[in-house]
């Protein structure tokens, strides 16, 4: 069993024990997708918002991430707020334990784990829940989109 690094904002599915902040209930009733954020619980539904990407070219943000998390519960609310502040991204959220064959395949291992996709391909990732790391990654891409 690997170790969960919730100061890191990181959780590994083996180690829900150890993830779930039982003292902390600020974060437990987060929706993981709301606003402008899509829940991708089929493969369909993650093709047909693959295809829109592309055909609006688009920058999907995925969100590999499940509801028992706690760093995915805490990242929701900035996650979700992006959504809403970039309309140049296509916001998703995997839940991994609906899509787990879906997941394995995108080699997840940790969640958070956020995916950029462009025309379908990976063009960065970041894994765990650093705030102000998404939020970089965020402004780089958008800026050579703009650029």
């Amino acid at each position: 069993m690997g170790q969960c690094f919730v100061k890191a904002s990181l959780c590994r599915k083996n180690d829900i024990d150890y993830c779930d902040d039982e003292d902390d209930d600020t974060y437990h009733d987060v929706d993981l997708a709301s606003g402008n954020v899509h829940l991708i619980t089929t493969t369909a539904s993650w093709e047909e918002k693959i295809s829109e990407s592309i055909k609006d070219h688009k920058i999907v943000l995925a969100n590999f991430s499940t509801n028992w998390c706690s760093p995915c519960r805490k990242i929701a609310p900035l996650y979700s707020e992006i959504a809403d502040k970039h309309p140049s991204f296509i916001c998703l959220t995997v839940d991994v334990d609906e899509l787990p064959e879906f997941s394995t395949k995108w080699a997840i291992r940790a969640t958070p784990t956020f995916y950029f996709l462009k025309d379908g391909q990976q063009v960065d990732k970041l894994i765990g829940g650093n705030k102000e790391e998404l939020q970089k990654k965020i402004a780089a891409i958008s800026s050579l989109l703009n650029g």
